[in-house]
């Protein structure tokens, strides 16, 4: 009689552990299509019900309002009750926002309750959502990624997310009917799809803030604390985490609006291939940010901001000559700096947080990180008294001041994180 060999000895290795993170992943590419399908469409919302510029504005400002308490809260709440009861009631809010959102094509007031929520669901999804796959990444349930990939998961997911949602929902408004209805819809099905998927995945945190231990898996012991996890994410990380959206809310929300003058019947469509090209760039940056943060601890966010004030520079002068294929290319530097920062700041958050306080750190760098998409609607009410290149221009030094702090910080701290 003859049996079946197991897997280690027919194919001399052992067999790869499930992928529950790339499951899990989809919860954060939800999160980052509900934020950006909005901003793709306030062009739309210009010529179909007529809003104002400083409305569109603050509707893409009033996300944030919903987003700081869903990050403040979810994160705290998925470290006591768990990652899965968090993300789906995110992900259930997220669906809702929508459905308000599309009620919003005939009933503009219900925008305002569409977007807050829509930020409530996006920020608890980041929280919890970040947390979760960045333990799905590691030890017992994922013991062949490198120590790096964890941190860095949430951000590609994320900008997934960003990438797509814009350009679908442009796209669909575009050529589809009822253009404010049906481009919503594309989320609807993304987010029924990322429970489906999230649903099979295992809990990594139990009630109290600890780590589940799976059955199967020989006992991991736990790191030890980053000395000082608070002071150094002052130092180091929240300088930097307000500029990961300050670049891509200028290149959405900002830019098309300021140089699509001669692209009568296309600004919609524009808007849709630049809210694809930034968060695409910051995809694409990912292996670089991996090679710099194995040469220094900063390397990533100095790269980040230098790439900032870049696409600062390049916006001033796109935006001067009117010149949408130039804004377009600041568009793209921009997302290299969102992409380099924010790969920046997860790993050093998750390098920093103990396990029992991770998801609340992760909440706090999110929620520092979209003050920036206030930016704006503060650029809105600027170029009432000044022209809009010259604010763009002035966004330059705020920026440079951030990049000399962190390289006098980071210079002295002198360390390499893992990767």
């Amino acid at each position: 009689m003859t049996t079946t060999a197991p897997a280690r000895l027919a194919t001399g290795r052992p067999p790869l552990p499930p992928r529950h993170w790339l499951r899990t992943g989809w919860v954060m590419t939800a999160s980052g299509w509900s934020a950006n399908q909005f901003s793709a469409l306030l062009g739309a919302y210009h010529s179909g019900p007529g809003l104002t510029a400083a409305t569109t504005s603050a509707l893409f400002g009033v996300y944030v309002l919903g987003l700081i308490p869903g990050l403040l809260l979810g994160g705290p709440l998925a470290d006591r009750r768990g990652r899965r009861p968090v993300v789906f009631s995110a992900l259930a809010i997220s669906a809702l926002a929508t459905a308000l959102l599309m009620a919003g094509a005939t009933a503009t007031g219900l925008l305002w309750p569409g977007r807050f929520l829509t930020g409530i669901g996006a920020g608890a999804l980041l929280s919890a959502g970040s947390a979760w796959i960045k333990e799905l990444s590691s030890p017992p349930y994922d013991t062949v990624s490198a120590a790096g990939a964890a941190a860095r998961r949430s951000g590609l997911f994320l900008s997934a997310g960003f990438a797509t949602g814009g350009l679908a929902a442009a796209l669909t408004a575009q050529w589809a009917p009822a253009p404010l209805i049906t481009a919503y819809l594309p989320h609807l099905a993304l987010s029924a799809a990322a429970a489906l998927l999230a649903a099979r995945t295992p809990e990594t945190a139990t009630p109290g803030g600890q780590l589940a231990a799976a059955t199967t898996a020989a006992p991991v012991p736990a790191p030890a604390p980053a000395p000082a996890p608070g002071t150094a994410f002052r130092r180091l990380v929240a300088p930097v985490a307000p500029w990961v959206f300050v670049a891509p809310s200028i290149a959405l929300a900002t830019l098309p609006g300021l140089v699509d003058a001669g692209l009568t019947g296309w600004q919609t469509v524009y808007a849709g291939i630049v809210t694809a090209v930034t968060p695409g760039t910051g995809l694409l940056v990912a292996p670089l940010a991996r090679r710099l943060a194995a040469r220094h601890r900063i390397a990533t966010a100095v790269a980040g901001l230098a790439a900032v004030i870049l696409g600062l520079l390049l916006a001033a002068l796109a935006v001067a000559c009117i010149r949408p294929d130039a804004a377009l290319l600041a568009a793209a530097v921009l997302g290299a700096g969102y992409g380099l920062c924010v790969a920046y700041g997860l790993t050093e958050v998750a390098a920093l947080a103990p396990p029992d306080r991770l998801a609340r750190l992760t909440a706090r760098f999110w929620a520092l990180c979209y003050l920036g998409f206030c930016t704006p609607y503060a650029i809105t009410l600027l170029t009432g008294w000044f022209a809009p290149a010259t604010v763009l221009l002035a966004a330059v030094v705020p920026a440079a001041a951030t990049l000399a702090l962190i390289t006098h910080r980071g210079t002295r701290c002198g360390t390499r994180r893992p990767v």
